[in-house]
């Protein structure tokens, strides 16, 4: 079987399991969690397969015109290079762990069958978008995970933060998504092909006559995409989900679209110095102000949220400086731990019963009562904060040596300005990425309080994806050296430099943490909390969808608590209030956009019902009055109609007299 043909079959695996899974799912349920999980599971091994075949050579390429359209073609092409086969990689491997993981998170949950075909759709559109060698197929998988993710987003649909979230990432996306068109069409006209190579190649012969203006339409829909500032305000709130589709979206599928997107298509992007010097403004306070938020926020998974706002915020960056092999580097490490963390907050959820960093930390005993979870979301959380010889240290080495080399002019790729800014922007995320994996770890497993409930081990298929999405955050940077081959051939191991400063301010934000943690864990007993929903030993998606309940009605919102014995709250000092909401954006967004649009549709309302049906029901009640009238002749006597005959015609004969003698007057 050749290279293209296995290729095809991954994305075309899963939608089959999906199709499959929906038809089946109520007539025949024992085969929907089969249908879940062999078709990720084989696309996975098929996806290993093709990147062996490839092995980061010359890019393989096929394609097939799809239609006709007498302007602009657009062909069912594959481009398979190394960035794609790798990422590939990461998306079957996580997609099926999430399945596999799901079976026992969902395993009473009477939507899992419509849910697993959802994520295995999810992750075919995924896979489309990877593999496409045109951009009018990979909008087919852009759009398809837009709708998933409403859905998915919206499992828990009884609960109204699941229905406002749901909805949110859709009109959010979406938002974005409608200058990305433009873009792409603006794009196609400019080069005359949807054919990424074609478009490639006409760049690079200089065809782009609107380079800035094309590359600012296509940064709105990443931005959507991949939350980055301003329309990130989606990701945190899409928490409300189920905790597999959280790790599915954060590690491997929709938001690390955006970022495949611009790595892909990077030549067009450096066209434009100025697009490049957006991209990275946008990527430093996407950087900073999600790291400001994490530290504040209460609801755990919340605190992972935006941690994958500013993970994001460091690819944009790479991808700022034209190193695309960094951004995609630290892309699938990021995958890796940030599915760890995820996955392992959801058993911590389970044996906590609750979302709540403030509740656990008043409980005691809650690493030893998930043993897996603790020493994996240890390792993860290491990674996340770029400690040595984790996966995450080395390719976020690879993204600061990126912004160094072009700070200093070592690569002209982009401007200088953009790499000081991203260069100064990653230090300083680096300190709060420190901060807030610090404070997370100390509030979930370091606790004093009672005792949490002991109910056994978690479900082998929950703790054993842990693992194996372990041994990559361990040891994936361990490939930095020639990983680089597979990609620009840019070199990615971390320099002396760079190393140093990172590692030694993450140290420093993570003791600075600890020390505010010491200071402030003795209020901890004395200060009673509350939003602990659910006994532990149900089941976790239940535990899960209760907790979230909770948590808004004990502390009047999802995202805080008045938790004194909270480090983040001394160390972000004043500034907490502000940064627990996101800076108040989403107020600004509301004052700004929502309540505008909502008045315009109430004048537009009362026009309607007002104005335009006044006109329709007056013209309505004239043919009835009309009506009435007409009825009240037709009375059902022959007499009578005869006498109205007569007395007519003779009305009409003396009418006819009298208008003979006035012509015959004048």
């Amino acid at each position: 079987m050749t290279t293209t043909t296995l290729a095809a079959l991954v994305p075309l695996l899963p939608f089959l399991g999906a199709v499959a899974g929906l038809a089946l799912g109520r007539t025949a349920p024992g085969f929907v969690r089969p249908l879940a999980i062999l078709p990720a599971l084989t696309a996975a091994v098929l996806a290993v397969l093709v990147a062996v075949r490839q092995g980061g050579g010359r890019a393989i390429d096929a394609a097939t015109q799809l239609t006709p359209t007498g302007s602009v073609p657009i062909d069912l092409a594959l481009h398979l290079d190394g960035f794609a086969v790798l990422v590939a990689v990461l998306v079957t491997v996580v997609a099926t762990c999430v399945q596999l993981y799901s079976t026992a998170y969902l395993r009473n949950d009477a939507r899992y069958p419509s849910y697993a075909a959802l994520v295995s759709l999810f992750t075919s559109a995924m896979l489309l978008v990877v593999y496409s060698g045109d951009l009018m197929v990979l909008l087919v998988g852009w759009e398809i995970m837009g709708i998933c993710s409403y859905f998915l987003v919206g499992h828990y649909w009884e609960t109204p933060e699941a229905r406002a979230a749901s909805l949110k990432a859709f009109l959010v996306t979406k938002l974005g998504d409608v200058p990305f068109l433009i873009g792409l069409f603006a794009l196609a006209a400019d080069t005359g092909s949807f054919r990424i190579t074609k478009i490639l190649a006409a760049v690079t012969n200089g065809g782009l006559d609107h380079p800035t203006l094309i590359a600012l339409l296509l940064l709105a829909g990443v931005a959507g995409k991949s939350a980055q500032f301003p329309l990130h305000t989606w990701l945190p709130d899409a928490m409300a989900g189920p905790t597999p589709v959280s790790a599915l979206i954060h590690a491997a599928t929709m938001v690390a679209a955006g970022i495949y997107f611009v790595a892909r298509l990077l030549p067009v992007f450096a066209a434009s110095g100025a697009a490049l010097v957006v991209l990275a403004v946008m990527a430093a306070v996407t950087m900073i102000g999600s790291g400001l938020a994490a530290l504040a926020q209460d609801d755990i998974k919340r605190v992972l949220a935006y941690s994958t706002i500013g993970q994001l915020g460091y690819m944009s960056g790479a991808l700022a400086v034209g190193d695309r092999g960094a951004a995609v580097f630290h892309l699938i490490s990021h995958g890796a731990f940030k599915a760890v963390l995820f996955l392992a907050a959801g058993v911590v959820i389970h044996a906590a019963g609750t979302n709540s960093l403030a509740a656990m930390s008043r409980m005691g005993g809650l690493a030893r009562r998930i043993p897996d979870a603790y020493w994996t979301m240890t390792v993860a959380l290491l990674a996340l904060a770029a400690i040595p010889p984790f996966a995450g240290f080395f390719s976020k080495e690879a993204v600061l040596v990126a912004a160094e080399h072009t700070a200093m002019g070592d690569r002209t790729v982009a401007p200088a300005a953009a790499g000081w800014t991203i260069l100064v922007a990653g230090l300083l995320a680096a300190v709060l990425t420190a901060a807030y994996a610090t404070r997370l770890w100390l509030l979930a497993f370091k606790g004093r309080g009672a005792e949490v409930p002991d109910h056994g081990r978690q479900p082998l298929a929950m703790t054993s994806v842990l693992w194996v999405l372990a041994v990559p955050t361990i040891a994936f940077g361990l490939t930095a050296g020639v990983i680089g081959d597979w990609f620009d051939g840019h070199a990615l191991t971390p320099s002396l430099t760079t190393a140093v400063l990172s590692t030694g301010v993450g140290l420093v934000g993570g003791l600075v943490t600890y020390g505010a943690w010491r200071h402030t864990t003795a209020l901890a007993a004395r200060t009673p909390i509350g939003a602990v929903a659910a006994h532990p030993g149900a089941e976790p998606a239940l535990v899960e969808a209760e907790a979230m309940t909770s948590h808004t009605a004990a502390y009047g919102t999802i995202a805080d608590a008045a938790d004194p014995a909270d480090p983040g709250r001394l160390l972000l000092g004043p500034l907490h209030r502000h940064a627990v909401t996101g800076f108040h954006l989403d107020a600004l967004y509301t004052a700004l956009f929502v309540r505008p649009v909502q008045q315009a549709a109430r004048l537009v309302r009362f026009l309607d019902r007002t104005v335009v049906d006044t006109y329709v029901d007056g013209s309505g009640a004239a043919t009835r009055l009309l009506g009435t009238a007409v009825r009240r002749a037709q009375t059902g006597n022959v007499q009578t109609y005869l006498s109205v005959l007569l007395a007519g015609s003779l009305v009409l004969a003396i009418a006819a007299v009298v208008f003979a003698n006035v012509n015959a007057g004048s």
